[in-house]
C-alpha cells in the first residue's frame, strides 16, 4: 500500500507534468490551422490604430490613450477602447497568436512584424467613405478612414508579405479574415446628429454592399475563410439611450429598459447582412463565410444579467452623470473623468459605447463556437487537434 508521502509525491509530479503540457499548448500556435489573421473594423476591434495615427499625424491622442483604459488586463492604456482585451484579442490567443499589431503608424521596412497578421481596424471608422456620408450631412468625429481605406491598406501591405501572386494566394488561403463588426459608426453618427430614422434606414443596404464588396475583393486576392460579425442591440447602448432619453414609455423594452426601435434597427442591418452573405456563399461555394450573431449572443446579458455576473446593464462603468452614467461631452480618460467603477466585470458597458473585457470574453465564446461548428467545412485548415486545444485553453466556454 502506498504511503501518504508517496501519494503526495505522485500528485506533485503529476501537477508539474500537467503544467508543462498546458504551457507548451498555450505557447505554441495551432499547427495545421491558420497561419495569420487579418482584421478590419472600428473601435470594437481597434488594437491601437487610432492611437498610432494620432502619434504619426501629431494630433490630439484619443481618450483610449489614457487610464483607466486598459486597467483590467494590460494595466496601462494601449489604444483599445476597453478596460482590457477585445474579442479579436481572445480570438488571437485561442488560435495561438500574439495580439494583432496595429497596421497604421508602422515604421517603414519593418514588415516582418505582420507575418502572422495585422489589424487594420480604426476607432471611428465607417463602412461608407467619409465624403459620401458628408454629402448626407453625416460627419465623423474622429477619423475619415472607411472600410475601403482599410482594405486598400491591406493590399498595400500584401506584396511585402509574399513574393508572388501564387504565394500571396497561398498566404491568404491559410489566413483568417475578420471583417468587422463595421457599419455601426455610419448609423451612430447619423443617430447622434439627429438624422431622420427613414434616411438612416436607407444607409443599411449601402453599408451591407460595402461589406460585401470588401469580402469579394479579398476573395479575388485568395482569401477563403471569413468571420463576419453582425451588429449589437444598439438600443441598449448608454450613449444612444442618453441621446434619446425621454422617449415615450412604450418605446422601451419593459424587461431590459432598452429602446426597442433602435434594437429593431440593428436586427434590420443583421437581416440584410445575413442575406448578402448567403448570396456570396452561393456565388463562391468553396469560400467559408462564418456569420457571428453578436445580437443574439449579447441579448441575454440584458435579459438575465445575474446569470453572467452583471449588476449594471445600462450604466457606463467609466462615465458621469444622468440615468445612464454617460455624458457625450465628457469622455472617459480625459479630465475630469480619470476614474471608473470599482468592478468593471459587473458592468456590461465600459464607457457608454464599448463593452467591458468580460463581455468581450463572453462574445469570444460565440466566435469560437461558430468557428468550431464550421471546422468540417474548413477541411485541411483546422483539424480536430484545434478543437481539443481550444477546450484546454478555454474550458469555461465549453467549446
Amino acid at each position: 500500500m502506498a504511503t501518504s508521502s508517496s501519494c503526495s509525491s505522485l500528485k506533485q509530479h503529476f501537477l508539474v507534468f500537467l503544467i508543462v503540457i498546458i504551457s507548451s499548448i498555450i505557447n505554441s500556435p495551432v499547427n495545421g490551422c491558420f497561419t495569420s489573421i487579418f482584421s478590419f473594423g472600428d473601435s470594437l476591434t481597434d488594437t491601437g490604430n487610432l492611437l498610432e495615427l494620432s502619434i504619426s499625424e501629431s494630433t490630439k491622442p484619443p481618450h483610449s490613450a489614457f487610464l483607466p483604459y486598459g486597467c483590467t488586463f494590460f494595466h496601462r492604456p494601449t489604444g483599445r477602447f476597453c478596460d482590457g482585451r477585445l474579442v479579436i484579442d481572445f480570438l488571437a490567443e485561442a488560435l495561438g497568436f500574439s495580439f494583432l499589431p496595429p497596421f497604421y503608424g508602422f515604421k517603414s521596412g519593418k514588415w516582418e512584424k505582420f507575418r502572422q497578421g495585422a489589424n487594420f481596424a480604426v476607432a471611428g471608422a465607417t463602412a461608407l467613405n467619409s465624403s459620401f456620408l458628408a454629402e448626407q450631412g453625416i460627419h465623423s468625429v474622429s477619423t475619415n478612414i472607411s472600410l475601403g481605406v482599410e482594405v486598400n491598406s491591406f493590399k498595400h501591405l500584401l506584396p511585402s508579405l509574399c513574393s508572388s501572386s501564387s504565394n500571396c494566394k497561398e498566404l491568404l488561403r491559410k489566413s483568417l479574415i475578420v471583417m468587422g463588426e463595421v457599419g455601426g459608426n455610419d448609423y451612430n453618427h447619423a443617430f447622434k446628429q439627429g438624422k431622420n430614422i427613414e434616411n438612416i434606414r436607407r444607409l443599411v443596404p449601402l453599408v451591407v454592399d460595402i461589406i460585401s464588396l470588401s469580402i469579394k475583393e479579398l476573395i479575388e486576392l485568395g482569401a477563403v475563410t471569413f468571420l463576419v460579425p453582425g451588429n449589437f442591440p444598439i438600443g441598449c447602448s448608454p450613449s444612444l439611450l442618453t441621446s434619446f432619453h425621454g422617449s415615450e414609455k412604450d418605446q422601451y423594452d419593459p424587461l431590459t429598459g432598452c429602446l426597442t426601435w433602435l434594437n429593431q434597427f440593428s436586427q434590420h442591418h443583421n437581416e440584410l447582412l445575413r442575406k448578402e452573405l448567403e448570396n456570396i456563399r452561393n456565388l463562391h461555394p468553396q469560400i467559408n463565410i462564418i456569420y457571428v450573431d453578436y445580437y443574439k449572443a449579447s441579448t441575454p446579458f440584458y435579459q438575465s444579467p445575474k446569470n453572467y455576473g452583471f449588476k449594471e446593464t445600462l450604466k457606463a462603468c467609466c462615465g458621469i452623470g444622468g440615468l445612464y452614467n454617460y455624458d457625450p461631452l465628457i469622455y472617459c480618460g480625459y479630465p475630469p473623468l480619470k476614474q471608473c467603477c470599482n468592478d468593471p466585470s459587473s458592468y456590461i458597458s465600459w464607457d457608454g459605447i464599448h463593452f467591458t473585457e468580460v463581455v468581450n470574453k463572453w462574445l469570444a465564446h460565440t466566435v469560437f463556437e461558430e468557428l468550431m461548428n464550421t471546422i468540417p467545412r474548413l477541411g485541411s485548415l483546422c483539424p480536430l487537434s484545434t478543437v481539443n486545444k481550444l477546450r484546454i485553453l478555454y474550458p469555461m466556454f465549453g467549446v
